[in-house]
């Protein structure tokens, strides 16, 4: 399973910056203000050699009352999850004391850490090492989270001292057959969708313990395929989830989400869609795995319920639109027998071989019927594709100004791929590349030319005059 790196240390010293820069995104809140991060934010890193589960958590102080006090409970609660700590300083603010009382908290856990000196930009770089090698935690590693120096060499420092966590053989990955994850906010039927999985035609299941932290595969077969049900904290328990443990099981479903061939998204249908189903979504379609929509508690609805539910589905999650809906009810176990076929479907589409002349023939009758726009006044001209991976579909088209295509574009040629292929059930990446172009740099020598052909012309005329 992936390792979880939690990034710790005093207020504004760049926690939530150097999250977003390791995760690629912005979905950590980022201002200059200390405090801003009061709970605990959960990504999948995408800069380094290897995915990771990276956690940010909110400033340390030195109080004991109110908000700060819940603040640091969550802090603490995410070193318990931790496999390596990350404690971030200020070289600007230089080492304090409330530096040395987190070094001795961190100390204590008998975790491993690694010292980042952030905002050390434009400074030198063994006098910022100097200063907080009090701190007695190792060699520190400036690192600027704002402008990415020092990050990448960082990070794989740190997943360098994760060997443990190192991929399965293929061989391992064929015995367990088709690895699904069962997914979805507390309280949605998780485990009795689980239990109604397993229960019937049931040939052969047991449990297998997968790494030190509780992550269960449970391996079964059916019509003599092999599947393996990958188990995440609370899927089969039904406890009372409260606020630590739901938190424990965001870790658990992203490291779930990593490692399996298809994605079981469960929503509730008596509940109906909320934030938190469209967050997990995102980490969903952010991996590229393969997907199947399980809308559950389907019986009961009456017809205007199950309308607005469709409804929710198109409005709310309108970027899982390639997915198949499957609605069941895992309780009484109707549509339930028909999630496989789905399933199957998904992950074969996620593996599937595209012939490049056949990508090239769906290309060219794709911009024949709706041109690319043009920039800077030039059309953008795209020649060929071809695959350039699989699980999710990577699809690579070359042209002129091919990085130039704009967002509604890709959308288009997303949406004739998976119509001309059928394939539903995977996210489709697409990836742009521009040739050189053979003509680059010519206007400048011909305006040359032009120029010395003027002026000789001049000189013969003036002569003759």
């Amino acid at each position: 399973m992936l390792p979880v790196i939690v990034l710790v240390g005093r207020p504004n010293v760049g926690k939530s910056t150097l999250f977003n820069r390791l995760t690629r995104s912005r979905d950590a809140l980022v201002a200059d203000q200390p405090g801003l991060t009061r709970d605990r934010q959960y990504g999948v890193g995408r800069l380094g050699s290897k995915p990771y589960v990276i956690v940010d958590t909110g400033g340390i102080g030195n109080t004991n009352e109110g908000v700060e006090m819940l603040m640091e409970g969550q802090v603490r609660a995410a070193i318990e999850e931790a496999d390596h700590i990350v404690f971030l300083v200020d070289a600007q603010s230089g080492s304090g004391g409330g530096d040395q009382q987190i070094a001795q908290q961190l100390r204590r856990t008998g975790k491993a850490i690694t010292l980042a000196v952030n905002k050390s930009e434009n400074q030198d770089p063994e006098l910022v090492k100097a200063e907080f090698h009090a701190l007695g935690l190792g060699d520190p590693q400036p690192v600027s989270a704002a402008h990415g120096r020092g990050v990448t060499a960082l990070i794989n420092d740190v997943l360098a001292r994760l060997s443990d966590f190192d991929d399965e053989g293929d061989g391992v990955a064929e015995e367990r057959g088709t690895l699904i994850a069962v997914v979805g906010r507390p309280n949605v039927g998780k485990s009795t969708l689980v239990n109604r999985m397993l229960g019937q035609e049931r040939v052969v299941t047991y449990d297998q313990p997968g790494t030190t932290r509780d992550s269960i595969f449970i391996p079964f077969q059916r019509d003599e395929k092999a599947y393996t049900l990958i188990d995440t904290a609370g899927v089969r328990r039904r406890a009372r989830v409260d606020e630590v443990i739901e938190k424990i099981s965001v870790i658990k479903t992203l490291q779930s989400i990593e490692q399996c061939n298809v994605v079981l998204l469960v929503l509730d249908a008596q509940q109906g869609i909320g934030e938190q189903d469209a967050t997990l979504s995102g980490h969903v379609l952010e991996s590229g795995r393969a997907l199947v929509v399980v809308v559950n508690k389907w019986d009961g609805l009456d017809s205007y319920q199950r309308d607005r539910i469709r409804e929710d589905l198109s409005r709310k999650l309108p970027f899982l639109d390639f997915a198949t809906q499957r609605f069941v009810s895992a309780l009484h176990g109707s549509g339930v027998g028909n999630l496989y076929e789905a399933i199957d479907s998904a992950y074969a589409n996620a593996q599937r071989k595209l012939p490049t002349p056949e990508l090239t023939r769906v290309l060219e009758q794709a911009v024949q019927e709706h041109q690319p726009p043009k920039v800077h006044g030039r059309r953008i001209k795209l020649r060929y594709a071809h695959q350039g991976g699989r699980n999710p579909p990577i699809v690579v088209i070359h042209g002129n100004q091919a990085e130039s295509v704009p967002a509604t574009y890709r959308r288009y040629l997303i949406n004739r791929f998976r119509q001309a292929f059928n394939l539903h059930g995977t996210p489709i990446r697409m990836e742009f590349k521009s040739g050189e172009n053979p003509f680059h740099g010519r206007k400048n020598k011909l305006t040359e030319r032009q120029l010395r052909k003027r002026q000789r012309l001049k000189s013969f005329v003036s002569r003759k005059g």
